[in-house]
């Protein structure tokens, strides 16, 4: 599952942006990772691992909603549940 997410554009700050990728690891955990920065410029890259799907796929949804309310959209979503 991968989701791509930007700030509104705005003259005062630089658009900033949030990649969320959920992928599994050769045990059978999944690691979620975070991607964030400004806009063109090199972003921060963060990697939690989980054991289970349900708990990446829980930690990744915790993050998008927190990102929203900080003023991300959601620009780009891809991939289903379990896949």
């Amino acid at each position: 599952m991968r989701i791509y997410m930007q700030t509104a554009m705005d003259n005062n700050a630089p658009m900033r942006y949030c990649q969320l990728i959920l992928q599994q690891d050769l045990l059978g955990g999944w690691t979620l990772i975070k991607e964030r920065g400004t806009q063109g410029a090199k972003g921060r890259l963060q990697r939690e691992h989980h054991d289970s799907y349900e708990a990446a796929e829980n930690a990744l949804m915790c993050t998008r909603d927190l990102l929203i309310d900080k003023g991300y959209q959601v620009v780009f979503m891809r991939g289903e549940a379990g896949s």
